[in-house]
């Protein structure tokens, strides 16, 4: 049931960004909203990809040898995804901002499948993966989107986003092996449901999160809310962008491969080829 590609190979790379550097308040081109979302969404990585590793890792044993593999290269890889967003949460907060509001939030949203049947957890990973790998197409199809940001930032984000690109099709194959002798019409009411309810608390806690970084700022009322939306909605409009793409998460026949965009993948990674870690290493996640 898989359309992942046939010679996709998901390919974990042990870089560092920023270390030892100074980066300023508003680090995405002096602009504090673009700033705040960028600084949300980092809030959320540490323990969310926490979430995904375990959620995806719960499902590895008896899967066939090639998803095994490609499970354990999406471990290695949100792994160093999540150290890399520890290291830039600490220059957010080193910046004077408090993110307590915005990890409370995390935490509220985790234990909604807290105690519930692994493959609920599974099916809010693959939701959640559907989400960052779209973001992640827009971030590396626009360079727009880190137009004078500092350069580590901007290289941090692009890394990630092409690895989120790259292992897009993982916990949705997981969940394919896993659910394979449920009806066609549960599974897709399962898929759906949760993906609604993740759309709604992504939003939500990221608007919330965005808000509370500009009061922080000294922008507040109507004048936040207006900025948040139109950087939402209408420039550069990310969230406006990402809708097609969301919507087809609902579909019959979707795949997060059915799109190939590994062209963007190429892209952001061609001067990443000596940090790739090699297969040893992979094959002890």
């Amino acid at each position: 049931m898989t359309r992942t590609p046939p010679d996709l190979t998901i390919t974990p790379r042990d870089l560092r960004f920023g270390r030892g550097q100074a980066m300023g308040r508003w680090w995405l081109a002096g602009d504090p909203i673009a700033t705040a979302f960028w600084n949300a969404l980092s809030v959320t990585f540490p323990k969310g990809e926490g979430y995904f590793i375990e959620s995806v890792r719960a499902f590895r044993d008896g899967t066939p040898p090639r998803l095994e593999r490609e499970i354990n290269a999406f471990i290695r890889q949100e792994v160093m995804h999540t150290r890399e967003h520890v290291a830039f949460n600490r220059h957010v907060t080193d910046q004077g901002y408090d993110v307590s509001l915005l990890d409370r939030h995390v935490d509220e949203a985790l234990a909604l499948t807290e105690g519930r049947p692994a493959i609920m957890k599974l099916a809010a990973t693959m939701a959640l993966e559907h989400f960052t790998a779209i973001l992640a197409h827009q971030v590396l199809r626009d360079p727009r989107h880190f137009a004078g940001a500092e350069p580590q930032a901007a290289a941090m984000w692009r890394w990630h986003a092409a690895e989120e690109i790259e292992h897009k099709g993982v916990a949705y194959d997981t969940w394919l092996h896993a659910t394979r002798e449920w009806p066609r019409l549960r599974r897709w009411l399962v898929k759906a449901l949760t993906m609604l309810r993740a759309t709604r608390k992504f939003f939500v806690d990221r608007y919330r999160g965005m808000i509370e970084l500009l009061r922080q700022d000294g922008i507040t009322g109507w004048r936040a809310h207006r900025a948040v939306l139109a950087y939402a909605l209408v420039r550069p409009g990310i969230a406006r962008k990402i809708f097609g793409a969301w919507f087809g998460y609902f579909l019959p026949g979707f795949h997060p491969w059915k799109v190939d965009d590994r062209h963007l993948i190429a892209r952001a990674t061609s001067d990443y080829a000596d940090a790739v870690l090699p297969p040893e290493t992979l094959a002890a996640a």
